[in-house]
C-alpha cells in the first residue's frame, strides 16, 4: 500500500510541472487573448472595454475576409496536392524495388529542413532561377499566380511527412488480402480502390485533418516568400494576425479574429472527422 501511494506521489510530481507550463504557455495566452479581444488594446499601453465591436467590425473588414478567403483557398488546394502526390509515393516506396530504405530517407529530409529555410530557398529558385530560364518575370510578384508558389513550397514540405504516415498505413496491409484479391482477378486501379485504400482509410483521415489544420495556419512559407503580397493577394490570416496585431497596433482586434480562426480551424477539422468517419462505416 505504501509503494503504491509512492508512486502515485511520484507520477503527480512528474505531471504537475508539465501542467503548469502548459497552463503557463498555452492556456493562460489564450485566456488573456480572449479578453484582449473585446478591448481595444494596441499591445502597449492602456486600453478600454469595446464589447463585442471587435467582431462586428471583423466581418465587415474587406481585408479579412480577402484572407479568409485566400487561405481556405490553399489550404483545400494544398491538402489535396499533397495527399494525392503523398500516397502515389507512399505506394511506391512500399512496392519491392532497389534501395528502398535509402528513397524513404531522402524523401524525409524536406520535413526536417525548417520552413523559413526552405522558403528562402524557394524564394530564390522562382525570383531568379525560373525566370532566367524562361525569361520571364517571377510569379511571386503576380497577383494572379502568387498563390500557385505559396502552395508547391507547403505541399513540397509536407509531402514527406504524410508518405510515411502512409507507408505505414501499407505496412499494416496482410499479404493475404492481395493474394484474395489476385485471385479474384483484383489489379492496378481495382485493387488499391478495393483493397488497399479502404484499409489505410484511418491513416487517409489523419493526414487530411492534419495537413488541413496546417496549411490553415499557413505562416512561415508566407513570410519567406511574399509576405503577404503583391497587393495583399497572399496575405493568410496567421500572417494578418501577426502583421497588424503584433506591429500594426490592432492587438485587440486581430485577438478578436484569432478567436474566430481557431473556432473556424476546430469546425474545420471536426467536418473532415466526420465525413472521413463516415466513408470508413460505408467501406
Amino acid at each position: 500500500m505504501k509503494y503504491s501511494n509512492d508512486r502515485q506521489r511520484t507520477f503527480m510530481l512528474m505531471t504537475i510541472p508539465v501542467v503548469l507550463l502548459f497552463f503557463a504557455f498555452n492556456t493562460l495566452p489564450l485566456i488573456k487573448g480572449f479578453i484582449y479581444s473585446f478591448t481595444n488594446f494596441k499591445g502597449y499601453g492602456t486600453y478600454d472595454w469595446v464589447g463585442f465591436r471587435n467582431y462586428i467590425d471583423l466581418f465587415q473588414d474587406a481585408r479579412v475576409g480577402k484572407s479568409y478567403l485566400f487561405t481556405l483557398k490553399m489550404a483545400v488546394l494544398a491538402t489535396i496536392v499533397t495527399n494525392v502526390v503523398s500516397l502515389i509515393l507512399a505506394l511506391g516506396l512500399n512496392s519491392k524495388i532497389r534501395f528502398k530504405s535509402a528513397l524513404r530517407g531522402m524523401y524525409f529530409i524536406p520535413n526536417i529542413l525548417g520552413a523559413l529555410v526552405v522558403g528562402y530557398i524557394f524564394n530564390y529558385f522562382f525570383t531568379y532561377i525560373l525566370p532566367s530560364l524562361f525569361n520571364t518575370t517571377s510569379i511571386l510578384a503576380s497577383t494572379t499566380w502568387a498563390w500557385v508558389g505559396i502552395v508547391v513550397v507547403c505541399a513540397w514540405q509536407a509531402i514527406a511527412m504524410n508518405t510515411i504516415i502512409y507507408i505505414s498505413g501499407l505496412s499494416t496491409v496482410p499479404e493475404e488480402v492481395y493474394e484474395a484479391g489476385s485471385i479474384d482477378g483484383a489489379t492496378g486501379w481495382s485493387k488499391f480502390k478495393n483493397l488497399t485504400f479502404p484499409l489505410i482509410i484511418p491513416f487517409f483521415s489523419i493526414n487530411m485533418v492534419l495537413s488541413g489544420k496546417n496549411f490553415l495556419m499557413v505562416f512561415d512559407q508566407i513570410m519567406a516568400l511574399t509576405k503577404g503580397g503583391p497587393a495583399q493577394s497572399t496575405e493568410s490570416i496567421s500572417f494578418l494576425i501577426y502583421n497588424n496585431g503584433m506591429a500594426g497596433g490592432q492587438f485587440g482586434f486581430q485577438s478578436a479574429n484569432a478567436v474566430v480562426f481557431f473556432i473556424v480551424i476546430v469546425a474545420f477539422s471536426v467536418a473532415q472527422l466526420r465525413f472521413t468517419s463516415s466513408k470508413e462505416e460505408q467501406l
